[in-house]
C-alpha cells in the first residue's frame, strides 16, 4: 500500500513539475511572439521610410534587425512541442501560438498528384461498400534540383537529285561565338556574380557539388563573352539615361587588385528617374568605373550632357557647374539627405539639442514632400510654394542665427554650415518640380555593390571594373522596371545576335515588359 502512495505521489510530483514547465514555456513563447511583431512593425517601418536617413549605420540597423527576427522565429519554431521528436500535439494545443496567415502556393508552380489508396472495406462494419464523397488536399512545397541537360540541333542535309547540290539549313545563333553555353545558363551566371555577389570561384564550386565540372576560367570565359555581346544594349541604356533632363549621381569605393596589394577603385552611377514627378520615361541607371575619383571622370562621363545633377556636394563635380562649359553648364542640387545625416549623427549622442531641433525642422520637410511623391509637376510646385517654402526659410533663417553665436569649429555649426555654404542647391527644389529633396535614388542603385564587396572582396582588374560597371547597368536597371534579371537576360542573350540594330531598343527591359504583358494578354 505504501509502495502504491509514493508510487502516486511521484506522478502528481512530476505532473506539476511538467504544469510548471509547460507553463514557463508558454510565458517566454508568449514573450518571443511579442518581440516578433515588434521587431516585424520595426524592420516595416525602416523600409517604407523613403526620405529617412539612408547612411551605413541605417542599413546595418536594419540587417541587425532581420537578423534578430530570423534568430528569434527560428527558436520559437525549435521550442515548440510540436517539433519535438515523436511528439503527438492536438490541433486545439497547436493553434495556441499565434502563426502568420498562409498564402496560397502560385497558381502557376506545376502541381504533382500523389493519391494515398482508399481503403477497401469500412473500418467501422467491415463493408465493402464504400461510395466516394470528396476529397481533401493537401498541399506541400518541394524543390527539385536544379538539373542540367544538353540540347542538339540536328540540321538535316538534303541532296538534289537533278542538280547534285547539297542543301542544309544555317547553323542557329549562339548566345556566345563558340560557346556551348545555353542562354539560360548565362544569365544564371551573370545575376550569381552581380546580383546575387557570388564570385566564379563560388559558382564553379556550386556546380561541382551538382555533379557537373565548370571551370572558373570557362565561367570567366563567358562572363566576358556575354559582356561584349550585350554592349549594343548597354549603349542604349546609356543613350537613355542621359537624354534625362535631371539625373542623380554618385559613387561608391571598388578595391580593385594590383601589383602586391588593393588599390580603392570607384564604380560611378547615373540614376535616371522620373516617377516622382510623375514622368513617363522609365528609370534607368548607367554605371561607370574609373581607378581614382579625381573630378575629371564625372566631367568625362556627363560630356555632351547638360541639365540638373542631384549629388552631394563632391567637389569633382565642380567642373560641371562652370558658367563656359559647353553646351551649357550642369545645374546643381542638394541631397538633404546627405545634410540631415551629420546633424542625426549629433543628436543620436543626446549631447546637441540645436542638432536635434534642426532634425525635427529637417524631418517635417520630409513629412510635407512623401505627400506630393509620384504628383505633376504643378501639384508639386504648388505644395512647396505653399507649406514647404515658410519651413525651409526657417530652417535656414535659424540655422544662420545659431551658427552666428557658435564657433565655426564646433560640430554642430559645421553640420549646418553643409547647407548654409550653398543655400541655392537646397533650395533649387521649390521652384522646380523635377527635382527630388533627396540623392536616394542613386544611393540605392549603389547598394547592391556595397553589399558584394563583402562576399567578392575585390575586382581583378581595371578591366574587371568596367565590365562590372556594365553588367550592373542592365541588371539595376532591369530591376528599377520591376523585371526579372535573370529570365531577361536570358531572352536577351536568345535573341540578341538575331535583333535588327533598328529594333535593338525593344530589348530594353521597360519595352520587353511591355511585349511579354501584351504576349500573355493575348495568348489568355
Amino acid at each position: 500500500m505504501e509502495t502504491g502512495t509514493s508510487e502516486i505521489d511521484r506522478l502528481q510530483a512530476a505532473l506539476v513539475a511538467s504544469e510548471a514547465a509547460r507553463q514557463e514555456a508558454e510565458q517566454r513563447a508568449t514573450g518571443a511572439e511579442a518581440m516578433v511583431a515588434h521587431l516585424k512593425l520595426l524592420i516595416a517601418r525602416m523600409r517604407q521610410d523613403r526620405f529617412g536617413a539612408s547612411s551605413e549605420r541605417g542599413r546595418r540597423l536594419l540587417d541587425q534587425l532581420e537578423l534578430e527576427l530570423e534568430d528569434l522565429e527560428t527558436a520559437i519554431a525549435e521550442d515548440d512541442a510540436a517539433n519535438a521528436p515523436g511528439a503527438a500535439i492536438s490541433s486545439e494545443a497547436a493553434s495556441e501560438r499565434q502563426r502568420p496567415a498562409r498564402r496560397p502556393f502560385p497558381a502557376d508552380l506545376p502541381r504533382e498528384r500523389v493519391i494515398i489508396p482508399a481503403p477497401a472495406q469500412c473500418p467501422c462494419c467491415g463493408s465493402s461498400r464504400l461510395a466516394k464523397l470528396g476529397e481533401s488536399v493537401t498541399e506541400t512545397l518541394e524543390v527539385i534540383p536544379r538539373r542540367f541537360k544538353v540540347i542538339q540541333t540536328v540540321r538535316e542535309k538534303f541532296a538534289c537529285r537533278d542538280c547534285e547540290s547539297i542543301t542544309q539549313p544555317p547553323a542557329p545563333f549562339h548566345p556566345i561565338a563558340r560557346g556551348r553555353a545555353g542562354p539560360w545558363l548565362l544569365s544564371t551566371i551573370l545575376t550569381g556574380k552581380f546580383a546575387d555577389h557570388l564570385p566564379l570561384n563560388r559558382q564553379s564550386a556550386a556546380f561541382a557539388h551538382e555533379g557537373f565540372d565548370l571551370d572558373t576560367s570557362t565561367l570567366a570565359d563567358w562572363v566576358g563573352a556575354c559582356t561584349a555581346t550585350l554592349a549594343p544594349l548597354i549603349a542604349q541604356v546609356r543613350a537613355h539615361v542621359l537624354a534625362a533632363e535631371r539625373l542623380h549621381g554618385d559613387d561608391t569605393t571598388v578595391p580593385v587588385l594590383a601589383k602586391s596589394r588593393t588599390v580603392t577603385g570607384r564604380l560611378w552611377t547615373y540614376v535616371r528617374d522620373d516617377r516622382p514627378f510623375g514622368g513617363p520615361a522609365p528609370p534607368a541607371a548607367w554605371f561607370r568605373y574609373s581607378r581614382d575619383r579625381k573630378g575629371e571622370h564625372p566631367t568625362d562621363h556627363l560630356d555632351g550632357w547638360s541639365g540638373i545633377l542631384q549629388s552631394d556636394a563632391y567637389g569633382g563635380y565642380n567642373r560641371l557647374f562652370d558658367a563656359d562649359r559647353k553646351p551649357a553648364p550642369v545645374t546643381s542640387a542638394g541631397c538633404w539627405a546627405h545634410a540631415r545625416r551629420g546633424l542625426f549623427k549629433l543628436a543620436e549622442l543626446g549631447r546637441a539639442p540645436l542638432a536635434v531641433e534642426a532634425v525635427r525642422r529637417i524631418d517635417a520637410i520630409f513629412e510635407a514632400e512623401r505627400t506630393i511623391n509620384g504628383a505633376t509637376l504643378a501639384q508639386r510646385l504648388a505644395v512647396r510654394q505653399e507649406r514647404v517654402a515658410p519651413m525651409v526659410d526657417g530652417l535656414l533663417a535659424w540655422m544662420r542665427g545659431n551658427c552666428a553665436r557658435l564657433s565655426k569649429k564646433a560640430p554642430v555649426a559645421a553640420a549646418m554650415a553643409y547647407i548654409l555654404r550653398r543655400p541655392e542647391t537646397f533650395t533649387r527644389f521649390l521652384h522646380d518640380g523635377r527635382i527630388c529633396l533627396t540623392n536616394n535614388a542613386a544611393e540605392r542603385a549603389l547598394r547592391g555593390i556595397a553589399l558584394g564587396r563583402k562576399a567578392w572582396l575585390f575586382a581583378g582588374s581595371d578591366r574587371g571594373g568596367q565590365r562590372a560597371a556594365d553588367i550592373y547597368s542592365l541588371i539595376v536597371t532591369a530591376k528599377l522596371n520591376d523585371v526579372d534579371p535573370q529570365a531577361w537576360l536570358a531572352d536577351v542573350l536568345a535573341r540578341i545576335n538575331d535583333q535588327p540594330v533598328s529594333r535593338l531598343h525593344e530589348l530594353l527591359p521597360w519595352n520587353w515588359k511591355n511585349t511579354r504583358h501584351a504576349n500573355h494578354t493575348q495568348a489568355a
